[in-house]
């Protein structure tokens, strides 16, 4: 019997614990047709319980960066060796842990470490800088013990190869899949281009490296020209959430077209996604950016940063136009253009090939990392 070992000890929300139950889901089903031990090391088994999964919990890695470094290159170890006889040790979180396995992989989503971070960041968000600073550093230790490594694109892929000099054919790109509801919705859904009020949206977390504030300031430019059509901005902050979302409220909420909608659930999104005339995507740095694959089912026009991984998250759309995420005045020129009826700046952006490896789905990634 081949005994796999999903390690997520750091991973407790978001997109990463959407990973992390995926992964454990379909490894539940494949336990119960093969004769396989499937073993999650987790924060909490109650994140993502599922039958044919023994789990091993531990809390204390996640309550200091010091304890998660000690647990990942010194406990782990011990704990390996407990288990005994790994075939796959596979860490979904970044880290290369120091253990006994027959084999080893890590799926490496935190891109912080292409993030050009400004003072600003260490003011609102100093995690954040401190990821872009040592991120690198954190992905380099045990990085070359593993047999394969896994992101979403493959810009991530090129990059991590160039810099840490890993063999592509070491690097498995597994696309991240987005929301079936939506995308089943969006096929459904009318043009919304009846309203008289055109409106644009950023559907985000108020984090710093989201970038708001370069569409703010563009809407500040879009209010002194006068336009005679209305427009307006959905921004998925309130203003109560963190010293960023704060900066931001004090500094723009007098804006009128500006709508500091805060948090919307998945159904309130999809209305958004219906009633929206187009997303502004502005961050500068992330893994995927959901939103934009969501959004792109509607085949409205979209204005995305001009970074890697909007334009292959983008891959395939049919309305979009690129601009420089620190140049409000080229985001304020084209919104302009869209508000007044001109869509002369989009353009469809090509497919991309990917070479292998690439996964598209669980099964894929588990065949080509269990393969002999």
């Amino acid at each position: 019997m081949k005994k796999i070992v999903i390690s997520a000890v750091n991973i407790v929300e978001a997109g990463t614990l959407a990973i992390l139950k995926d992964c454990l889901a379909y490894l539940s089903k494949l336990a119960e047709k093969e004769d396989i031990e499937i073993i999650a090391v987790v924060h909490k088994k109650a994140l993502a319980d599922f039958p044919n999964i023994t789990y091993i919990e531990t809390t204390w890695p996640k309550k200091r960066w010091i304890n998660r470094l000690w647990y990942e290159y010194v406990s782990l170890k011990k704990v390996s060796k407990e288990i005994g006889s790994v075939f796959l040790w596979f860490s979904l979180h970044d880290t290369s842990p120091s253990v006994i396995a027959n084999r080893r992989a890590v799926y490496c989503h935190n891109s912080y470490s292409f993030y050009r971070w400004k003072f600003h960041d260490l003011i609102f968000a100093p995690k954040i800088a401190l990821f872009a600073m040592f991120t690198k550093y954190i992905y380099q230790t045990n990085i070359h013990k593993n047999d394969y490594l896994v992101v979403q694109q493959n810009w991530f892929r090129e990059a991590m190869s160039r810099i840490f000099k890993i063999n592509k054919n070491r690097i498995i790109v597994a696309p991240a899949h987005f929301n079936k509801a939506i995308t089943d919705t969006a096929a459904n859904t009318k043009d919304s281009d009846s309203s008289d009020t055109y409106q644009f949206l950023f559907p985000a977390s108020p984090n710093s490296h989201k970038n708001f504030e370069v569409i703010c300031k563009a809407a500040e430019l879009l209010e002194k020209r006068h336009l005679f059509k209305p427009f307006k901005i959905v921004l998925t902050v309130s203003g109560a959430e963190n010293k960023y979302a704060s900066w931001l409220y004090k500094n723009w909420h007098q804006i009128q077209p500006i709508d500091f909608r805060g948090f919307v659930k998945k159904e309130e999104l999809k209305e958004l996604y219906q009633q929206s005339n187009c997303l502004i995507y502005p961050s500068k740095v992330e893994s995927w950016g959901l939103p934009i694959s969501e959004f792109s089912a509607y085949n409205k026009p979209m204005l995305l940063a001009d970074l890697p991984y909007a334009k292959e998250t983008a891959a395939g759309s049919i309305k979009t136009a690129f601009f420089n995420p620190e140049n409000a005045e080229e985001l304020a020129m084209l919104m302009e253009n869209l508000i007044k009826g001109e869509e002369k700046d989009l353009k469809a952006v090509p497919l991309l090939k990917i070479a292998e490896p690439i996964a598209n789905n669980w099964n894929e990634l588990f065949t080509i990392l269990m393969r002999d």
